[in-house]
């Protein structure tokens, strides 16, 4: 039985040790991205075209820039929403992607706005951050709204907004959604 335990324990030393430093043991994938971290070395799955960009916690005032914008769109006040937005802004939602001068967009969201009676936000969260070299900084918002149109149809969707931030202002928004079933 010591033989046997003794055996195992070196054939797993042994394989151990055989692991290859360059990649180049068969059945390896290279193309898996390969990140140092406190926990030892992590291998992802997945490769990005573009190196991962250490996410930092960023500035909490462009958190309020965002929610702001949302905040005055909420209480219909297109223009004050407009003041947290750039010159140039892409707009990105379901099946839609368009970039818009801000007076366009001023537009565009006038008339989306006047389709509702009421539009209530319940925030869940925000982040803001920042990439590692600075360069890139988001807000993120995770919301429910409710609206009500002018029929007085009733609709609720989870609404996750990714705002690029550049100079303080808003210059991109992506917008995903989840329709929230009817309770039945």
């Amino acid at each position: 039985m010591k033989q046997l335990i003794f055996s195992a324990c070196m054939t797993v030393f042994i394989l151990g040790c055989n692991n290859s430093q360059d990649g180049s043991a068969a059945g390896s994938d290279t193309s898996k991205t390969t990140v140092k971290s406190t926990a030892g070395e992590l291998v992802y799955p997945y490769q990005l075209d573009n190196p991962y960009k250490d996410w930092q916690p960023g500035d909490q005032k462009h958190a309020v820039t965002a929610m702001n914008a949302l905040k005055a769109f909420e209480n219909g006040d297109i223009a004050a929403s407009m003041a947290s937005f750039g010159d140039s802004i892409n707009i990105r939602f379901d099946n839609f992607y368009q970039k818009f001068s801000k007076d366009s967009l001023t537009k565009f969201f006038t008339e989306e706005r006047a389709k509702y009676n009421s539009v209530k936000i319940y925030m869940g969260d925000w982040e803001s951050v920042i990439s590692k070299d600075g360069k890139t900084e988001y807000v993120t918002m995770w919301y429910k709204q409710i609206t009500t149109d002018k029929m007085g149809k009733t609709d609720s969707i989870a609404v996750v907004d990714d705002c690029r931030i550049m100079n303080g202002k808003i210059v991109e928004l992506d917008e995903k959604i989840q329709r929230i079933p009817a309770k039945k």
